[in-house]
């Protein structure tokens, strides 16, 4: 892979300083570009991914299901047959690899796959980052259960305080006041339910 000039750079961050900032995300704020520049800073990002692929919502394979072989630099699809690189491309300011394989016709598993005779498959410079990442989240698989434990609980209970209305502020630096008054509310009032009052306020003598 010593093609991938910055790839080498970016893996060492991945799975490095246990003690480095961790961010954990819901699926619908996973962007690759934003994973790799996390990485960049030091920063941990685990966020499952979506597959929200065309042919996967007829029922065919999507990338998912072709498994990349880092040695080869090659793909190898279901039926075991492998997509070779071809070329670059450039998409959307993205720099991407091509792999095609034109054993498509005589493949049992055509129909499953692709209408073409031909099966292509693009990877992103820097998707060994996010391979690495995929792989980092995998190992563990209470990551997101905590999110849920630390966030949902607080998430829920401001949106039901807030009501319909939501924010009544306007402009930036008055919503974030608001938000951070919301914020302090909930930590008293679940430091009140949790500790109790006279805990609290044994502590608060104490200080």
């Amino acid at each position: 892979m010593s093609w991938y000039p910055r790839q080498h750079e970016l893996l060492r961050n991945v799975g490095g300083d246990t003690k480095a900032l961790t961010v954990i995300a819901d699926p619908g704020y996973y962007k690759g570009e934003e994973i790799v520049d996390c990485y960049a800073a030091g920063i941990k990002a685990l966020v499952p991914k979506v597959d929200t692929s065309w042919g996967k919502a007829r029922g065919r394979y999507s990338k998912a299901d072709f498994h990349y072989d880092a040695e080869q630099n090659e793909y190898i699809c279901p039926a075991s047959q492998r997509l070779t690189y071809r070329f670059d491309s450039v998409e959307h300011d993205k720099r991407l690899w091509v792999y095609e394989t034109n054993q498509c016709t005589s493949c049992p598993l055509q129909t499953k796959c692709t209408t073409s005779n031909a099966k292509r498959i693009k990877r992103w410079e820097h998707e060994a980052v996010l391979d690495a990442a995929e792989v980092e989240l995998k190992q563990q698989p209470d990551a997101m259960r905590q999110r849920k434990r630390l966030v949902e609980h607080p998430f829920g209970t401001i949106k039901h305080w807030m009501g319909s209305t939501h924010f009544l502020m306007k402009r930036l630096p008055n919503v974030q006041a608001e938000m951070s008054l919301h914020v302090l509310a909930y930590n008293l009032r679940r430091a009140i339910n949790v500790l109790g009052v006279a805990k609290i306020m044994e502590q608060l003598q104490v200080a």
